[in-house]
């Protein structure tokens, strides 16, 4: 038993002092200056793919190597390895440095490319602020106008339009809210149609565009509806208008059926609305006639009646 045990420690022992005999050689190395040492283990570090310690080496190193010849190869290494640690943040600036600094070298055409897929990779949910977004199109159109002949470029493309896409959506999304929110303050049905057209105005190939242009019609509807009424024939004429556009840009639409049916209920809605107003003048007419009558008659009475 204390043999076994002995053994047991023995062997822990030498498992420890092992570990401790590595974390001892790369300290020594990051503490040393011998720059040249130093590069040949980041770059062991980084083709045996152990980024977190090649970075240290590599940030050492950036400094020290700066305006050496070696500098280039460095940079480009660093960049990767802040790429693959997944620090997109910092892996585009290192990707767009290398790509200024070094325009003619053999990487600056991938580090361009680097520097905008981080971009994209840092894109947001839809729902987010889409201020990374704009900057990877931004950042991959640079790239497809400085290297147009290049095989990414079709990725490059791909990507835009993916980003494009979920600007296209956040419009889309934005826009139906203000629809959704009408229930509570009727303006927000204006509110969607403005939304629903300027997002059109921005994205002419939105694929959304049949579904916006339906809501487009039901919130000009839902608006003449609950309006006063002394306001909805032109509200309601609006919508009508609204509904024949749908009609001639999409014949074949499955929304077919529900657009003609907001048509015919804003038709509907004018009748109604004219007769009320017609209803309401009618009374007017009647109440002021009435008063007339009554106001003649209070004269006569105070011409007949003697002084006293």
């Amino acid at each position: 038993m204390f043999k076994i045990k002995h053994v047991f420690i023995l062997s822990f022992t030498v498992i420890a002092l092992s570990i401790a005999g590595c974390k001892s050689r790369f300290e020594k190395i990051r503490l040393s200056n011998d720059v040249a040492k130093k590069y040949q283990e980041a770059m062991r570090l980084y083709n045996k793919k152990d980024y977190s310690k090649a970075l240290i080496l590599f940030e050492d190193l950036s400094q020290k190597y700066r305006g050496r010849s070696e500098a280039e190869e460095l940079n480009y290494h660093y960049a990767f390895t802040l790429f693959n640690l997944r620090d997109y943040t910092t892996a585009r600036f290192q990707f767009k440095y290398f790509a200024d600094t070094y325009p003619t070298s053999k990487h600056a055409e991938e580090c361009r490319y680097m520097g905008a897929y981080c971009y994209y990779l840092d894109s947001p949910e839809y729902t987010l602020d889409q201020e990374n977004t704009y900057k990877a199109i931004d950042a991959m159109q640079l790239f497809i106008n400085l290297y147009p002949k290049s095989d990414r470029v079709a990725k490059a493309s791909e990507y835009i339009s993916d980003l494009r896409g979920k600007l296209e959506r956040k419009a889309f999304e934005n826009a139906k809210m203000y629809y959704e929110l009408g229930g509570y303050d009727i303006s927000n049905y204006k509110a969607a149609v403005v939304a629903l057209k300027n997002a059109q105005i921005d994205f002419p190939d939105i694929k959304y565009v049949e579904e916006m242009d339906m809501l487009i019609v039901k919130s000009q509807y839902l608006y003449a509806k609950n309006s006063l009424e002394y306001r909805q024939e032109d509200r309601f004429n609006e919508a009508i208008s609204y509904a024949n556009e749908f009609l001639e840009a999409h014949p074949e639409s499955k929304l077919v059926k529900q657009v003609k049916d907001l048509k015919s209920d804003s038709e509907a809605g004018i009748v109604r609305a004219k007769s009320y107003m017609a209803t309401q003048a009618e009374q007017i007419a009647k109440y002021k006639a009435t008063m007339e009558k009554e106001a003649k008659r209070d004269s006569t009475n105070t011409i007949k009646t003697p002084n006293k």
